[in-house]
């Protein structure tokens, strides 16, 4: 089917067409278009915007002289956490100029972390992302004093937060790790983050650092109301992912750490591959183009309307849309067809966009993602330089531009240090300088400044967010996990036959918004289609999330307790 075809003559295709529609660009849908284009499907594509949706790169217009590119920027820097499987099993099916694969080529281990904090009494610490890995800098200094900071760090929040504290959070962890998937879902994921670690009570520090700064700043939660199954289960997987046991796809890219970036922009180093890859292929990209609405008849999408006025007509329908682009089309004659789309409407979003800082100096730390623990946006971040495969200098910018610290702000309700005001109610300059202050606080209490004042060039924040009459707005928000809402949630099927859904709002085994989420939604929209047309051939890897078996037996005596009304052992 061509683009035309989808476009306007409203023709069907034939049967041994197997034409699919897919609504939406980004993550879930370029997922889906892979698994089902490589199984014989016609896929076009329709992407009103960017194909990469949140994922993609944002040059900076206009920086760009002396034949170098636009800086780089972004939504929100990149990474790609050792529990990830899905994704890195696609890049592996995704070829590169140099003749390998995006998996291989493309995608290079972060060791460390840099965990600072707001409070002046504790100096930033490079931390090991993973067991078997130490935290040690080019620069033998850089070494000394993180040793330095590591002790006082260490004996200020053993004071802060008394060992009995500390004891029962983990003792929490530990109730996660060993409950059953029947209790997760139907316990644990109606209660807040908050309420099961019990933080009513305890110190401050307790509330302040394990109680909300470590949900924020990793999954960009708001602990009050996140589902405890999500950030239990996450910080379980996370921890175990820290001992380099996760049997991923190609497991020697977690050796050394649990965490791993792009060593180029995202555009350069994946999407462009990728949609390049699914051109070669036969997937029809058609931009500017939206979804609008469907017509229903007999209880079947019979078209697609699009936006500019055109139509697309296929046999099968695939809305990779994230839920605020849904809601619009939660028309009558949808809802009567496929009511449990009305659960939708429970769900809820929130922001997290990411700015840039383009500096003259590059970094002194080793390759580490960085959070501010405690600062009030919730600020995390990484310098780019010291795992991308360029001379930033050389290649992008007008020559002065020597590091991009890219940072993700996650908390837009709260009020910052320097204004006294949220981010949705700063300018864009405001919005700047206040994150500046955060990260500078945080990261200058060691000594040698981390970042310096008169390094800052630059800086690109996230043109998704725009003011206007009605105030500040965001065009990319995140699905949160609420407790309470999994019920919500859909699958990739739905009531009407020919209409599939796809995004990481989808019921998944990662259970979080995420490139890992959004892929996949896609695979499982691949293979709602395949099941739907009858397809005898092989389906889309799915892989769970997963956890050290050494907790099975006692996650079997969990799921016989659950079902007998009783509680977990250790709170019994």
């Amino acid at each position: 089917m061509t683009a035309t075809a989808a476009l306007g003559s409203g023709a069907r295709a034939t049967d041994s067409e197997r034409a699919v529609a897919i609504f939406g660009g980004g993550m879930a849908g370029l997922a889906a278009a892979h698994e089902l284009i490589e199984r014989g499907f016609r896929v076009t594509v329709y992407e009103p915007e960017f194909l990469g949706g949140k994922a993609r790169s944002i040059p900076v217009p206009g920086t760009g002289a002396g034949g170098r590119r636009d800086l780089p920027g972004e939504h929100g820097f990149r990474f790609f956490p050792g529990t990830y499987q899905h994704v890195p099993e696609t890049m592996s099916r995704i070829p590169t100029a140099r003749g390998g694969n995006v998996l291989d080529d493309h995608l290079v281990v972060v060791r460390d972390l840099v965990l600072a904090f707001d409070d002046p009494g504790y100096a930033p610490v490079i931390v090991p992302g993973a067991l078997s890995s130490f935290a040690v800098a080019d620069d033998p200094l850089v070494t000394v004093r993180n040793f330095q900071n590591a002790v006082a760090t260490g004996l200020k929040l053993g004071v802060d937060i008394p060992a009995e504290e500390m004891t029962f959070f983990l003792s929490r962890l530990a109730v996660m790790a060993t409950s059953c998937q029947e209790r997760r879902i139907g316990q644990w994921e109606n209660q807040s983050w908050l309420e099961f670690i019990r933080a009513e009570g305890k110190s401050p520090a307790y509330r302040r650092y394990l109680a909300q700064a470590l949900v924020r700043v990793t999954v960009a939660a708001k602990s009050e109301l996140a589902s405890a199954r999500t950030i239990g289960q996450t910080a379980v997987a996370l921890l175990t992912a820290q001992t380099g046991a996760i049997p991923q796809y190609r497991s020697n890219l977690i050796t050394g750490g649990v965490d791993r970036v792009l060593n180029r922009p995202t555009n350069e180093a994946w999407i462009d591959p990728w949609v390049a890859y699914l051109s070669a292929r036969g997937v029809e990209f058609v931009l500017g183009r939206g979804l609008g609405g469907f017509e229903i008849r007999s209880g079947r999408i019979e078209s697609a309307r699009l936006t500019g006025g055109d139509a697309a007509v296929a046999d099968w329908y695939v809305a990779a849309l994230p839920v605020d682009r849904l809601m619009p089309l939660l028309d009558a004659p949808l809802l009567r067809a496929a009511p449990t789309l009305e659960g939708l409407r429970h769900l809820r979003e929130d922001w997290m966009v990411g700015i840039q800082y383009y500096l003259a100096r590059p970094s002194e730390l080793p390759a580490a993602h960085i959070a501010v623990a405690g600062s009030p946006w919730a600020v995390t971040g990484i310098f780019q330089s010291r795992s991308w495969e360029a001379d930033i200098a050389a290649e992008y910018g007008d020559g002065r531009v020597r590091e991009c610290l890219s940072v993700d702000i996650s908390e837009w309700d709260a009020p910052g240090a320097l204004f006294g005001k949220t981010a949705k109610q700063c300018t864009r300059e405001e919005i700047a300088r206040e994150v500046w202050a955060q990260l500078r606080d945080g990261l200058n209490r060691s000594g040698a400044p981390i970042i310096r004042d008169e390094d800052l060039l630059g800086w690109h924040l996230d043109p998704g967010i725009t003011w206007g009459a009605a105030g500040i707005a965001n065009a990319t928000p995140l699905l949160v996990n609420v407790a309470g809402t999994y019920r919500h949630r859909p699958d990739a099927a739905t009531e009407i036959p020919n209409l599939f859904l796809c995004g990481d709002h989808l019921r998944t085994n990662i259970d979080l918004a995420t490139m890992e989420g959004a892929n996949e939604a896609g695979r499982r929209a691949a293979n709602a289609i395949l099941d739907a047309a009858g397809d005898s051939g092989s389906r889309a890897a799915i892989f769970p999330l997963w956890e050290l078996p050494a907790f099975d037996a006692l996650k079997d005596l969990d799921r016989e307790r659950y079902r007998a009304g009783q509680p977990h052992l250790m709170e019994s």
